[in-house]
């Protein structure tokens, strides 16, 4: 006799085929009567002499299903057939896929073949309850000395770094996940160059010691629905190593391009358009993202670094502001330190980590909050400085910064192959402040 468990499962599982045609083709948008399905599924849309092309449903309605092709829709006709897909459903997840690209479908991108020991879990199946999620309280290290002794990072918190064009973010991204301590790295790009996805691949197959590293890309000529299943099975695979206790360090890259593929399928499902033409569920799905990182009872974590492209250097736009109430902390990089060459551009006096009193010893929150004052203050003076008004004396809180500035800003500076020691950076960074050694 058949075991029950088997019988239940047997009982559960829907083995009918439901299927619709295609009534209507409005640029990316698919219009079909049936087949039955929910907000969320695949459907497969048969196509004359090709593949079948695979489309999420956007939106249901009484008489009729949206659809948004993961691919080319330039072979479907009026009439086809469209089934009900089960062949991605969920998201792949598994120890198969470290050191690995991938997809938004988990399928290889990096040459090899399938890969194995993977199984797929459903949307939510391991996401962590509210109240298991615990504040950190252990700093990581990531070898750049402005953030381990200034802007410090704990495990489970979640940051951005902001940044307009060409200040040096997709450089700080790769030294971070080359770099920075973990059981895993996990980098999911959005809407990138396939040119960076393929250079950032080979800079990390070419590093044979660190953490394990996957790649999750949907490149910027993919669809915006491939775009946003990049970031779900990014979480997904975080999800799954957070919950085998691994520590895992999650890039997205970027959250800009995210929000704009978003909006794609918000105003192909009809939603109205909002601040700067964003759709409502680009601000019902940014919470959720950041909320399903974090740290956990027992032992996992997962620790998220989104990047944000902002329009102008004044991060005024609403994603920007968005993001910076939803984490944990900001990194702002400076396009004034990029073009004098100060690389990482880290504009230490912007940017907060809100967990710095928790991660740091006393002496290193007092190194850190000293390093801040004495760059506002220099900063506060910038105008009278540079133009020669100021006169030496007039403020002993001016002459210091004006005094410390030239060895802050060399301590600051690195290049993207050193990795520091935080103990040691952190003993750097007081004699530095103790003296009058950054004079000159």
């Amino acid at each position: 006799m058949m075991p029950a468990h088997v019988i239940r499962l047997i009982e559960a599982e829907d083995f009918a085929e439901y299927s619709g045609r295609v009534s209507r083709i409005a640029g990316t948008r698919i219009e079909a009567r049936g087949p039955l399905a929910r907000l969320g599924d695949y459907c497969e849309i048969e196509q004359r002499g090709t593949p079948a092309l695979l489309a999420e449903v956007v939106a249901v309605e009484p008489d009729r299903l949206l659809l948004m092709p993961l691919g080319a829709s330039s072979g479907v006709e009026l009439g086809a057939r469209v089934v009900t897909s089960r062949r991605f459903s969920g998201f792949m997840v598994g120890d198969g896929l470290a050191n690995r690209a991938i997809d938004a479908l988990g399928r290889p991108i990096d040459r090899g073949s399938p890969p194995a020991d993977t199984h797929r879990v459903e949307r939510q199946a391991i996401m962590a309850a509210t109240l298991d999620r615990v504040t950190p309280d252990r700093a990581i290290a990531t070898g750049v000395r402005a953030i381990d002794t200034i802007l410090p990072i704990g495990e489970g918190q979640r940051i951005g770094i902001f940044a307009a064009s060409g200040v040096g973010k997709t450089s700080l991204i790769e030294q971070l996940s080359q770099q920075i301590s973990c059981d895993h790295v996990i980098l999911c790009l959005v809407g990138e160059r396939g040119r960076e996805v393929e250079a950032l691949w080979a800079a990390h197959k070419a590093k044979k010691d660190g953490a394990p590293v996957t790649i999750v890309a949907a490149t910027s000529d993919e669809s915006a629905t491939m775009r946003v299943r990049a970031v779900e099975q990014a979480l997904a695979m975080a999800e799954y190593w957070r919950g085998q206790g691994k520590h895992v360090v999650l890039f997205i890259d970027s959250i800009t391009r995210l929000a704009l593929a978003l909006r794609e399928l918000g105003l192909a499902a009809g939603e109205p358009p909002t601040l700067r033409a964003l759709t409502p569920n680009v601000f019902a799905f940014m919470p959720r993202i950041v909320e399903r990182c974090g740290a956990v009872r027992g032992g996992g974590a997962i620790s998220a670094i989104f990047t944000v492209l902002s329009e102008t250097d004044d991060v005024d736009d609403p994603i920007v502001e968005l993001m910076k109430s939803l984490l944990d902390g900001h990194v702002i990089l400076s396009r004034r330190l990029a073009e004098k060459g100060h690389f990482p551009a880290i504009d230490v006096g912007a940017s907060v980590s809100r967990l710095a009193s928790r991660l740091l010893d006393r002496d290193g929150l007092a190194r850190a909050r000293r390093t801040q004052a004495l760059l506002a203050e220099y900063e506060e003076a910038r105008t009278m400085i540079e133009s020669g008004v100021y006169r030496a004396g007039s403020s002993p809180a001016i002459d210091e910064a004006i005094a410390k500035l030239p060895g802050l800003n060399r301590y600051l500076r690195q290049t993207s192959d050193d990795c520091a020691d935080p103990a040691r950076a952190g003993e750097q960074l007081g004699l530095l402040l103790g003296s009058e050694a950054g004079h000159g």
